[in-house]
């Protein structure tokens, strides 16, 4: 890699001029966002409508955060290989034709693949924003618009629920969730063209291709293994069937290191990830991942199925979290950009998702609603804090040609995180549903057979005292989904607990010494009188 240092350009990019850079992208990334959103709170409808069982529902969200996962790290090296505008306009174009598969889908194979194929799109959006974002703004600077970023995360996520719920709710029906994001990316394509200008420099193009096979195939034999293992209807957890999967995923994903190591152009590069903040903050994303997608995919459905509530109701209900996500994330980038300190919000931060989910693990299919708002808006809270000052942190340490691949391997990480507990807390509310649902039935006398119990989703045809059994079952097992979230958010605390604070620099990439015995660390910290100053 070159030491020559950076173009001087982005220097100069006023507020004004960034934020128009910016107009086009953050367009796209809402609309990414609302589209994964509208479908949370349509999912009960459409499992209902398609037949489908919690298993089901699970790998709905799962497949799209698995194709998501296993494209960011190739995503992001595309953005450190070519241009990054028209790769984010290749996102977009891949995204509306998953998202038109998606709507005109009849089957759940058929879902699946569409989702599969809007989840390699998010894959793009997510590493190419990051990236844009760390190739035209300090890190000092970051903090602020990296909230920019967060908060149209926050109105998105927001907004998908609401929509989604009165979308199903009307003549128009769920297929339209999926459909109505259509134009809006259109117009995202056309603001994108317009308004992003940033400079792009040639490097050869050399893909790790069998690094990314091996990527894929390791963690979604993984994944498959853990979405199915303990399941009467496939194989138990002590199966051989398991001992296969397992050790086939464990083989793919050694060969993976191995492979790494050894070519050019990694496409997760070791030398970055081991890193240590950039380790600690990897470990806390896929902690942060697993707490998140694996806690808030089940929070609608629980809403919907234990409470009753209409998809517009389960929109209504789900705000708190979402004004809790947006006051986190937005109100600690303006002060990390104010005060150049980072290191406390991670922590506090985490300590609010834990409290968050573990309060949130005290519910049940009786908990006053005015209770679960405030459990959730602190979660809410909590994950704002984390998520953008997580890839923050790491890009404060790497040099502007790696920011892309580094953001894209926290942003991979948190996203195998997310479906590692899809899958896993899926699973977990499947059997604990249907263990409660027996037991219920059997109390009331109704005889159950095959252990059905809990397979369905579709309760609109039961029998009402059926219906309520089934209601009270759903509610009572998520609340031990979320004490799990709660567990593994822990694993978060810990880390950034560990994470050395560095003063966020001034400049886009890391300043080189002209001393031929300087070291990258103390490149970081020669800039904290020029922060000083600066804070005055």
């Amino acid at each position: 890699m070159s030491s020559q240092p950076p173009a001087a350009p982005p220097l100069a990019m006023t507020h004004r001029q960034i934020m128009e850079a910016l107009t086009g992208l953050l367009a796209a990334f809402f609309t990414a966002i609302l589209s994964s959103t509208i479908v949370a709170n349509a999912l009960p409808t459409i499992m209902s409508d398609l037949h489908g069982t919690q298993t089901d529902f699970a790998w709905v969200i799962t497949a799209a955060l698995l194709a998501n996962a296993v494209t960011t790290p190739i995503w992001g090296k595309l953005a450190d290989l070519f241009n990054k505008k028209i790769l984010v306009q290749l996102s977009i174009v891949i995204f509306v034709a998953g998202s038109v598969m998606a709507g005109l889908s009849e089957t759940i194979p058929l879902l699946l693949t569409a989702r599969v194929i809007q989840g390699v799109a998010m894959g793009g959006l997510t590493a190419l924003a990051q990236a844009i974002i760390g190739t035209m703004i300090p890190p000092r600077d970051r903090g602020k618009y990296s909230g920019y970023m967060g908060g149209v995360m926050a109105v998105g996520t927001a907004g998908g629920p609401l929509l989604g719920g009165f979308i199903v709710d009307s003549p128009l029906g769920w297929r339209w969730t999926f459909f109505v994001c259509v134009p809006l990316a259109v117009v995202a394509l056309i603001l994108l063209q317009v308004t992003l200008k940033i400079q792009h420099v040639r490097r050869p193009a050399k893909i790790d291709w069998l690094g990314s096979i091996l990527l894929t195939s390791g963690v979604s034999l993984l994944l498959i293994w853990v979405s199915f293992a303990g399941n009467p209807a496939y194989y138990d957890w002590v199966s051989w069937q398991s001992a296969a999967m397992v050790g086939g995923g464990v083989v793919l994903l050694a060969l993976l290191v191995l492979v790494e190591s050894k070519v050019e152009q990694p496409i997760i590069p070791l030398k970055i990830i081991s890193e240590r903040t950039t380790a600690l903050a990897i470990l806390a994303s896929v902690a942060v991942g697993i707490a998140m997608f694996g806690s808030t995919t089940f929070l609608g459905q629980y809403f919907q199925v234990a409470r009753g509530a209409t998809p517009t109701e389960a929109g209504l209900l789900t705000l708190p979290m979402i004004a809790g996500n947006l006051t986190g994330s937005v109100v600690s980038g303006l002060l990390i950009s104010r005060t150049g300190k980072w290191k406390g919000y991670l922590i506090g931060g985490s300590i609010l998702l834990i409290g968050g989910l573990g309060l949130a693990g005290t519910m049940d299919h009786t908990t006053e609603l005015w209770q679960a708002g405030i459990f959730t808006a602190i979660l809410g809270v909590g994950l704002g804090m984390l998520m953008q000052n997580l890839v923050l942190a790491v890009q404060n340490t790497v040099r502007a040609s790696d920011i892309g691949t580094a953001s894209a391997s926290v942003a991979f990480f948190r996203s195998v995180g997310g479906a590692i507990g899809v899958a896993v807390l899926g699973a977990v509310l499947s059997n604990r549903v249907t263990q409660l649902a027996t037991q219920g039935l059997a109390a009331a006398g109704i005889p159950v057979t095959g252990g059905s119990a809990g397979a369905s989703m579709d309760l609109v045809d039961l029998p009402a005292p059926v219906r309520e059994i089934m209601r009270a079952a759903y509610g009572d097992a998520t609340a031990e989904v979320f004490l799990i979230a709660a567990g593994v958010a822990v694993v978060a605390l810990i880390s950034v607990l560990f994470i050395k604070e560095r003063p966020l620099r001034r400049t886009v990439d890391i300043q080189p010494d002209t001393r031929p015995d300087s070291q990258p660390d103390a490149d970081a910290e020669r800039a904290t009188p020029e922060l000083t100053n600066a804070a005055h």
